[in-house]
């Protein structure tokens, strides 16, 4: 369980860390297309269809009653609910301040250009249930759509035996407004957003995490509608050096390990010792943990203690591996800040550990995985919007510019292209000028 790996071997142990987030082969995906055609042709029929053949429940209607999410929140432990509120109004400061402000610059000759932020209309949220509860995937996949001024937001969940989704999620549906909610899961639940139903309405956009069919459906219905990610399992890089405590690190890499046997838990120190400490902590930790199989499962298959030679390498190695998550359990977290390329989301020092930022401070706990954040993001309210380039050029402005745009497009052998602009200069103008002047005369003669 959590294998020592010297910083010159480390590139098998990276290669087999990359590798689990290749999607999930032709057997799923065979199995998704299937299920996102029947959906497609056979509506809210086919999605409870698919959903009392996978889930084994048959929901009374995919639609969940308003009522029943004011029940979920009116059962709420009053501890649990002021908790939840806080937690939502920490993500909801925080992602206030991603608004975008949209801009309009004019210039001397009265022509102007801009650029306008728009939400998109309608976004699908799914949220995993079944016999497990995901209330914060409700709080951070929302608020943001939310905030960003998104008019009709939509969430589906797996039904549990009673035909509805767990009672947290419908809670939280409540506490954030959300009362049009699915009893649906699985790839007929991305097929329902993506396609529309007799019951659901097609989506713009489609967020959320989920299983390895939820993931493949999200990837084939891309283009069709917008998704947030096609995500991998969940992962976690700890970067200490010799102050670090032990007890920390191996804490917080159990706590990533016991989401998914194949989450990545990986120690990255340039402290032999550190290493085998954390390693002997871990094992004593997971003893005592409900989902002990899970979890020395993730360490063995795809956790590591990397131990390089020097912190510079160690940087590298994080750099290399552009985790979802990082901890900078080192002596001046500050310091190495400017020197981490790639990460999602980073946490810094020894009272910053990942669970912070799953459930509480704010940020977004949606993040890229499998190296993805070399280029990816979490998600955030400009996922949410759409930028709308403005241009309102003037007769003077195109009189002195038309030539060598039309020139420019001729370039391109595009000839309607040049003319489109031409129609409009010289004579064109002055006669449309002209013409104009008549107009307003015409209609005013005193002006």
């Amino acid at each position: 369980m959590l294998p020592v790996v010297p910083f010159c071997e480390r590139q098998e142990k990276l290669e087999r860390l990359f590798g689990r987030s290749a999607l999930f082969g032709d057997r799923i995906d065979e199995a998704v297309r299937r299920i996102l055609e029947e959906v497609r042709s056979g509506g809210d029929a086919a999605v409870l269809d698919c959903t009392e053949r996978f889930d084994g429940v048959r929901p009374a209607s995919l639609s969940v009653d308003v009522d029943r999410l004011a029940e979920a929140h009116a059962r709420l432990d009053d501890t649990l609910r002021g908790i939840l509120v806080e937690a939502a109004d920490n993500i909801r400061r925080f992602h206030e301040k991603q608004l975008r402000a949209s801009w309009f610059d004019t210039e001397e000759d009265g022509a102007g250009l801009g650029q306008r932020y728009v939400p998109i209309e309608r976004a699908g949220v799914y949220v995993p249930g079944g016999t497990a509860a995901y209330p914060s995937s409700v709080l951070m996949n929302v608020i943001p759509a939310q905030v960003a001024g998104v008019e009709h937001l939509y969430l589906a969940s797996p039904p549990g035996p009673d035909g509805l989704p767990h009672p947290l999620v419908l809670a939280v549906a409540h506490i954030l407004g959300i009362d049009r909610v699915f009893a649906a899961g699985g790839a007929q639940a991305i097929a329902m957003f993506a396609f529309g139903t007799e019951t659901a309405p097609r989506v713009d956009k489609i967020t959320g995490p989920g299983n390895a069919y939820v993931a493949t459906a999200k990837k084939q219905v891309y283009g069709m509608v917008d998704i947030d990610s096609v995500a991998g399992p969940s992962e976690i890089v700890v970067l200490a050096d010799s102050g670090a405590d032990p007890r920390f690190a191996a804490a917080d890499l159990l706590a990533q390990a016991e989401h998914d046997l194949r989450a990545s838990a990986v120690l990255v120190t340039p402290d032999a010792g550190l290493a085998e400490a954390v390693r002997s902590h871990a094992a004593a930790m997971t003893a005592t943990l409900p989902r002990r199989a899970i979890v020395e499962a993730s360490l063995t298959d795809f956790g590591a203690c990397i131990v390089t030679d020097t912190l510079d390498q160690a940087v590298e190695v994080v750099n290399e591996l552009a985790p979802e998550h990082l901890e900078l359990l080192v002596r001046d977290p500050e310091a190495l800040l400017p020197r981490i390329r790639h990460a999602g989301a980073i946490f810094m020092g020894p009272f910053s550990p990942e669970p912070v930022g799953d459930y509480f401070a704010g940020p977004n706990h949606v993040l890229p995985t499998g190296g993805t954040a070399r280029y990816a993001s979490a998600l955030g309210v400009e996922d949410f919007l759409r930028r709308q380039s403005v241009i309102a050029w003037t007769e003077a402005r195109l009189a002195r510019t038309g030539a060598r745009i039309a020139t420019f497009a001729r370039a391109e052998g595009l000839e309607a292209h040049a003319r489109a602009v031409e129609a409009r200069l010289a004579g064109d103008i002055s006669t449309h000028s002209a013409s104009k002047r008549q107009e307003d005369e015409q209609a005013d003669p005193h002006g």
